[in-house]
């Protein structure tokens, strides 16, 4: 069976990631802060808790997922907080950078060589701020542009092996991930993407014939939308 690990599985994109790759009958190692086997209760996942966005949380994990042997990584695991770059606060900013950008290319870089000996798939779950930019994003923008930078890098540089490398952007997608934001995706339907838009992806790239990569993948919602909270 072939083993898969998933950061940010305890919720929204991540969870909904790891329960079709469940269902495809893959292994999946979830990591997240809070996460527990009995969150999916099936007996081909294991749950690591772990925070990403501290270091050496994220360097014992890397230690561990050395010794394993692993056929795909889809680092998921984000945060983003869009005020004027003067009003976040200097934790802010380093949490998000590490946590959307240190943490996957260290997660990576201990998966690597089990990766490409497996002939395997690293997807990197990004934002579409990667190839826009927005105001009040100067830091999650950077976050994102530089994941997709790096994904296109080591694309180039292991193409003599078997690795998938594939950089998913999308789109405001209706998750969590806006709980603590000033706005949310919109209510409409053809105004928003779905966690499970994103696991049709993944499972797109992991049906294709072997020999084809689609490196960048991007999502948009049919229409722009945006739902204003109430202050």
């Amino acid at each position: 069976m072939k083993r898969a690990v998933v950061t940010g599985a305890s919720s929204g994109i991540g969870k909904e990631i790891t329960l079709r790759l469940l269902k495809l009958d893959y292994e999946v190692i979830g990591i997240s802060r809070s996460i527990t086997d009995e969150d999916f209760n099936n007996p081909y996942f294991k749950a690591m808790q772990a925070n990403l966005a501290d270091e050496s949380s994220t360097l014992e994990v890397c230690n561990y997922l050395k010794k394993e042997s692993v056929d795909i990584l889809i680092n998921c695991a984000g945060f983003g907080r869009f005020e004027p770059h003067e009003e976040l606060s200097a934790n802010t900013i380093t949490s998000m950078t590490f946590l959307n950008l240190t943490a996957p290319m260290l997660l990576t870089n201990a998966l690597l060589r089990s990766l490409k000996k497996n002939d395997g798939y690293l997807i990197n779950i990004n934002s579409i701020e990667a190839i826009k930019t927005s105001k009040f994003a100067g830091v999650y923008s950077s976050t994102k542009a530089g994941l997709k930078a790096f994904s296109d890098s080591l694309f180039e540089e292991t193409r003599k092996s078997g690795l998938s490398v594939t950089n998913i952007n999308p789109d405001m997608t209706q998750t969590s991930f806006y709980d603590e934001l000033r706005f949310d995706t919109s209510d409409k339907e053809e105004e928003r993407l779905l966690a499970s838009d994103i696991a049709d992806a993944v499972e797109h790239i992991l049906t294709m014939r072997k020999g084809a990569v689609i490196s960048d993948y991007t999502i948009r919602s049919l229409k722009f939308g945006i739902s204003k909270k109430r202050l």
